[in-house]
């Protein structure tokens, strides 16, 4: 008789990244970043996620985020970043995933961006739910407002509206603040195959953040129930420079 092994724990949740990127697949930085996060049932969640994923949770809950930033000079291998081409607004609709060997990521639901040609590589290169949408990102004083509505392909008009206001720096991030920013990779799937993508970033440098907009319909265009009341997480953060390993196919 067979006994299936058990699954090992999820990784810990660390602010630093568990290990280094010496030969980066992609390098870019993400800057003035949004991060609107609310509590989600993993029920609703579990079916969106790749082979071989589950929801992480914290507390018996897992959570959707809508992440809205300005993605900063893409760069392949260790190419300088391409300015134009490599820097644009983007909004995405994520949610937290934990793999049956411990590996916690983040998986896509959708990725709204401003320039055709990195959305095309993303979908065809990287199978990645990305669409091509109008966009812009303001400043105006501690304000900061990202709007967004999509072109194609997907649900025309879908989009998003955010302000808020940022406040000070976090020399403490809580538990739920590190278990919703410290991410050091991705799951997808790559020619039909389970993936994980891992990247490195220095600590994230996160400050409170007052919501002062938030009127979106990108959360139910991704497939899950609209969310309930006000973000349990609002924060903000000035970016970080990111590298992105080489794809790991699930192992066992």
């Amino acid at each position: 008789m067979s006994l299936t092994p058990p699954a090992p724990a999820p990784e810990p949740v660390t602010a630093d990244p568990p290990g280094s990127t010496h030969r980066p697949l992609l390098t870019q930085s993400w800057l003035d970043l949004a991060f609107l996060h609310w509590a989600a049932d993993p029920a609703d969640v579990a079916p969106l996620l790749p082979a071989g994923c589950v929801p992480d949770t914290l507390d018996g809950v897992t959570y959707v985020g809508l992440v809205a930033f300005r993605m900063h000079r893409v760069g392949w291998l260790r190419l300088p970043g391409v300015p134009y081409l490599g820097s644009f607004p983007e909004t995405n609709v994520r949610l937290y995933s934990v793999d049956s060997h411990g590996r916690r990521g983040v998986v896509f639901r959708s990725l709204d961006a401003s320039r055709l040609i990195p959305v095309a590589i993303g979908r065809v290169g990287f199978r990645l739910p990305y669409v091509w949408s109008r966009m812009a990102v303001r400043r105006d004083g501690t304000v900061l407002t990202y709007s967004s509505a999509r072109r194609l392909p997907g649900q025309r008009g879908a989009g998003s509206r955010i302000a808020l206001r940022v406040g000070e720096p976090i020399a403490r991030p809580t538990e739920l603040e590190h278990f919703l920013t410290a991410r050091w990779g991705m799951h997808t799937r790559v020619l039909g195959r389970p993936v994980h993508v891992p990247n490195t970033h220095p600590r994230w440098p996160l400050h409170r953040a007052e919501l002062l907009t938030c009127e979106e319909d990108l959360v139910t265009a991704a497939g899950l129930p609209r969310p309930v009341g006000a973000p349990v997480s609002v924060l903000y953060s000035p970016g970080v420079s990111v590298r992105f390993g080489r794809p790991a196919a699930r192992r066992g």
